[in-house]
């Protein structure tokens, strides 16, 4: 950025010493004085304006490319179940935060993550994809639910460890002492059978809610159970027995969210009552994915009245395995399983 006080230094003395006009002292002279170095400093600011926008759009191009890998698009129909997942970040400019999600069709059933790393920025990204590369993993290699997670696990410490040693080079490559230990990651695991069985693993996320629509819809909690800590500040427990979480019927859907859905506020401090808004939403209607999605985020930034305070993303799955009929707005597919 010393190019431009240096140009406009040279351009100075350059005029001062050859430009005749610059030697007199008139009014007149004065003025075009004034008039030269204006326009010389005008075209000097747009031509630096013009580098920085373009390497601005260079380098969000260049992080939404990697936050497409980290986030990658989930396809509409996986293994019998119509997906959708959405993402507002709290970083003005950037498409993901520090929320996590994914979906994978395995062998040993249908696997789900959605988590929430603590904080925003470049760190919560590299603690984002630390967690889903295990995840994308472990998922396929492990028969269980609990492997997974301590898989998981692993990698959050991993990751965590190296990031003190990146940034306390002091510390000689041993463990250092880092505020780093304070940070930690909600997780959710779900594993969808075929028979429409829901099993979880929760550490310190929110519950997803059960979607059934019709005249009299319900949206219910899948559990009411306590949570385990998150992944960071305490070891996992010796038993992890996935906790079943009922089961997710033909034409029924359900809904994974991140804390900053329900945590949001309006100017009054009060929250956003997401149940009422998704009852709202499916009443004496068919779950549609995306379009569910649209309109929960359209009422919560009309809640909110402004940006996000903090990261927000959502994931709806809906079971069409006794080929429920395509809805309104949903791509034509027939396939029951598409590999990702």
């Amino acid at each position: 950025m010393l190019g431009l006080p240096t140009m406009w230094g040279a351009v100075a003395i350059t005029y001062k010493l050859i430009c005749p006009l610059a030697q007199q002292n008139g009014m007149g002279a004065r003025i075009m004085t004034s008039a030269v170095f204006f326009a010389v400093g005008t075209g000097l600011i747009l031509r630096v304006r013009q580098k920085l926008m373009r390497e601005l759009r260079e380098i969000r191009a260049v992080a939404g490319a990697a936050q497409s890998v980290l986030l990658r698009p989930l396809p509409p129909r996986l293994d019998g179940l119509a997906l959708a997942a959405g993402q507002l970040s709290a970083d003005r400019g950037a498409s993901v935060g520090g929320d996590l999600y994914d979906v994978v069709a395995t062998d040993h059933g249908v696997r789900v993550v959605m988590g929430d790393v603590r904080g925003h920025g470049l760190a919560a990204l590299a603690t984002v994809g630390a967690v889903l590369g295990s995840f994308r993993e472990a998922a396929y290699d492990e028969d269980e639910l609990g492997r997974v997670l301590r898989r998981l696990e692993r990698a959050h410490a991993r990751h965590l460890r190296q990031r003190s040693r990146d940034e306390h080079p002091a510390a000689g490559g041993g463990e250092p002492q880092s505020p780093l230990a304070e940070e930690f990651v909600t997780v959710l695991l779900l594993e969808i059978r075929q028979d429409g069985a829901v099993y979880a693993l929760n550490c310190g996320h929110p519950w997803p809610y059960l979607l059934r629509p019709g005249a009299v819809c319900c949206v219910e909690p899948m559990s009411d159970g306590e949570p385990m800590p998150p992944l960071g500040p305490f070891p996992l427990p010796v038993d992890l027995e996935p906790a079943p979480c009922g089961r997710i019927l033909p034409g029924e859907a359900m809904l994974l969210h991140t804390d900053g859905i329900e945590d949001a506020r309006d100017g009054h401090g009060r929250f956003f009552p997401l149940p009422a808004e998704l009852t709202a939403a499916v009443r004496r209607r068919p779950v549609v994915p995306k379009a569910l999605i649209q309109a929960v985020y359209t009422r919560l930034l009309c809640h909110i009245g402004g940006p996000p305070s903090d990261d927000a993303a959502m994931l709806v799955l809906r079971n069409d395995r006794r080929r429920v009929p395509t809805q309104a707005g949903e791509p034509a597919l027939h396939s029951a399983h598409h590999a990702l």
